[in-house]
């Protein structure tokens, strides 16, 4: 089976929560709706990554956690990466690259805009923004086919296999 990595933005944080610091930002209510929805899509699409890593920004932390859940996947187990929080495409590149080299489907929380630069950068023209100009809104996952090195990826390495929106999981 090829590597997959799943890469999924933070769900929807709380602006209007007075936090001082925007590492500190938690989920808003509808953020909080939809991470559990991501996770049991995952499950129920039998996308159970071997490997989760996060940002530990707040709104990430939870999303993790909520998506885990769904997913039956141990909290304990996740990477808490410091270096995906306000990542830019080189840092993302860092942290695949020292994934280890057994781990066959990652998945991968953090933050725009460093998730959406590294999503065009894997998959090259292979992809076109959305309406409002955000390829990955909050909650947003995207499946992509890897190549066998985690440590050597190119710009276009990657096929996109689907982009899931989390207003296409909310139960009407």
């Amino acid at each position: 089976m090829p590597r997959e990595l799943l890469i999924l933005r933070h769900a929807k944080s709380d602006w209007d929560d007075n936090v001082a610091d925007d590492f500190d930002r938690p989920l808003s209510k509808r953020g909080k709706k939809d991470a559990p929805r991501v996770g049991a899509w995952l499950y129920r699409e039998g996308l159970v990554p071997d490997l989760v890593v996060s940002s530990p920004a707040e709104r990430a932390r939870q999303t993790t956690q909520a998506v885990c859940k769904g997913l039956d996947y141990k909290r304990k187990a996740v990477v808490w990466e410091q270096a995906v929080y306000e990542a830019s495409v080189p840092d993302l590149l860092g942290v695949l690259g020292r994934l280890p080299a057994q781990s066959k489907t990652v998945l991968l929380v953090g933050h725009n805009p460093g998730l959406q630069g590294l999503l065009a950068y894997l998959v090259g023209d292979e992809v076109d923004d959305l309406d409002d100009g955000k390829l990955m809104p909050t909650a947003a996952l995207a499946r992509l086919e890897m190549p066998d090195d985690w440590a050597d990826l190119g710009p276009g390495c990657a096929q996109l296999l689907s982009l899931t929106l989390p207003k296409s999981l909310r139960e009407d």
